[in-house]
């Protein structure tokens, strides 16, 4: 196709006018956002190394809600869709191969929290590799259940609506990914 043509097509365009602003769901909207993102934030830090990457994930599930939430029937399921949001979209992104966790180490801003020393910093910087490490080394769900579960502190139904599987199946994932996780660190985690 020419760009003439493209530049047709655009032209016999109807221009949609911009639909009113509601303030009412822009004030819930930030709402949400105080509430959720810092949460959401670290959850995707958990799937992604990069920091603004996670961020940037954050931003695109926010984005997708707004598109969405007039279809949400229950305006309180909103911070498990928005969860279940990041989880795909950071999937996605290590997916997609722009920051794989497999092919690139942590480096810069990895731990959010001020530390006392340096000796300490280490210390807790390659005990935390450790457990990140082995819980990215579960099947998926197993992985998904945790952390949600042990990095977001839901419960049992938050997750399992979150992740739209049963409270049991949810149960299940948690006991097969600690048996696990104690295989693979020696200890009980």
């Amino acid at each position: 196709m020419t760009p003439d043509a493209v530049w047709a097509m655009a032209a016999r365009r109807p221009v949609r006018p911009f639909a009113a602003v509601d303030s009412a769901a822009v004030g819930e909207l930030s709402e949400l956002f105080h509430q959720e993102a810092l949460s959401l934030v670290r959850l995707a830090r958990f799937f992604v190394d990069d920091r603004d990457a996670a961020e940037d994930l954050v931003q695109e599930a926010f984005l997708r809600w707004q598109r969405s939430g007039s279809t949400l029937r229950d305006p309180s399921k909103a911070p498990a869709y928005l969860r279940s949001i990041v989880m795909n979209l950071a999937r996605d992104h290590n997916r997609r191969g722009l920051l794989s966790l497999r092919h690139q180490l942590p480096a810069g801003r990895e731990v959010d929290v001020d530390v006392d020393t340096v000796e300490t910093d280490v210390l807790r910087n390659e005990a935390q590799r450790a457990v990140v490490e082995a819980v990215r080394g579960l099947p998926r769900r197993q992985r998904d259940c945790v952390a949600l579960r042990y990095y977001q502190s839901l419960g049992i139904e938050e997750i399992a609506r979150t992740l739209s599987i049963s409270e049991n199946s949810v149960k299940t994932h948690l006991r097969r990914a600690l048996a696990s996780l104690e295989s693979a660190l020696g200890e009980k985690p």
